[in-house]
């Protein structure tokens, strides 16, 4: 993906388009920039167009325009947000035997009662990547960056990037106080990540929106380190730019994966929502998905296929190391995040 087709991705989600309309038998609530040619293939080919798309810009405004009456077939969160879906009785569970490539998901994006239990599948991933430390090479040290406390640092004050997303800026805080799961979080625990975060605030140049935001911020010089997407690292670096992304820092990264949930009582034709996730997962899609979005599919299967070198271009292959996978949290915590990282934001 271009730097240019980057920054035209975020343009689509900040102009909020209401739709990009085609078939009307199937609409998807997605994220701006999957309407992929590539990973649409055989949906199109069997049904003469491609679904009717509408965006969002983070999980929180999906989940609030999905539960508030809007009619669409299938939901694109990302893992962390499931089970906001299930607790609120949106979606419905998917039926594996209709999808052929079904075995070939990694079974580790599969392993939790929110996505798979006796009831059924709620959820089928496709898309998995990493958040790490993105960092100018030629200002920064490699040793400053082997450690996330490099966010507190004063050397850098004013001149880091952290996401404006609850999970990603979590993950940091757990990850940087000692933890590796974020499933059972104790009060003291919370409280020692929320004091860090606190700690890092007023270093903070810009909390980024979208990777293009953060590519632009490296980009001018402004920012010297960021918690970052690997999207936006590639996009740099295929753009020539001193960039470096470390993922193995001492205390870990972290690694975020989506899919789709079939929502109930949807409008359009239910065999079409097998007829996406088909296309989806199918092994031609994983290196349109790597090229257009830099990001893994869920398929191992054909993961397999593609180069170890495109795969470590991409900053997709596999991490050694800590991993905070950013797995469901229960609906308490996710509020308890959300209020307390509004409140870190605005100072207090």
């Amino acid at each position: 993906m271009t730097f240019r087709s980057l920054i035209l991705s975020s343009a689509a989600v900040l102009l909020a388009a209401p739709a990009l309309a085609a078939d009307p038998e199937f609409t998807v609530l997605d994220w701006a920039g999957w309407e992929i040619d590539g990973v649409l293939t055989s949906y199109v080919a069997k049904n003469g167009d491609k679904p009717t798309y509408s965006f969002f810009a983070d999980d929180d405004e999906a989940f609030q325009k999905a539960s508030s009456g809007f009619k669409t077939d299938v939901v694109h969160p990302c893992a962390a947000h499931v089970g906001r879906y299930r607790d609120a009785g949106l979606i419905e569970p998917w039926d594996p035997a209709k999808i052929p490539e079904f075995g070939n998901i990694a079974p580790r994006l599969l392993n939790s009662p929110i996505f798979k239990d006796d009831a059924g599948v709620w959820f089928i991933p496709t898309d998995y990547a990493y958040t790490a430390i993105a960092y100018n090479t030629k200002e920064v040290p490699e040793a400053d960056v082997a450690s996330l406390q490099v966010f507190k640092d004063p050397k850098y004050a004013g001149r880091i990037s952290l996401p404006d997303s609850t999970d990603d800026v979590w993950s940091l805080a757990f990850l940087a106080t000692g933890l590796t799961q974020w499933d059972n979080v104790t009060d003291e625990q919370f409280k020692a990540a929320a004091d860090w975060l606190r700690e890092v605030h007023p270093n903070v140049r810009a909390y980024w929106s979208d990777p293009a935001e953060m590519a632009q911020l490296m980009a001018t010089g402004e920012v010297l380190v960021a918690w970052s997407w690997n999207d936006g690292v590639a996009t740099l670096k295929a753009e020539d730019f001193p960039v470096g992304f470390q993922r193995t820092p001492t205390e870990g990264a972290t690694t975020w994966f989506c899919g789709y949930v079939n929502m109930k009582d949807a409008p359009g034709k239910e065999e079409k929502a097998y007829d996406f996730i088909n296309s989806l997962l199918a092994p031609s899609s994983a290196p349109a998905l790597l090229e257009e979005l830099g990001y893994a599919l869920s398929n191992d299967a054909a993961m397999k296929e593609i180069p170890a070198e495109e795969l470590k271009a991409a900053y997709v292959d596999p991490v050694e190391g800590p991993i905070l996978a950013q797995t469901p949290v229960p609906a308490e915590m996710r509020a308890k995040m959300i209020e307390e990282f509004e409140a870190i934001k605005a100072g207090f």
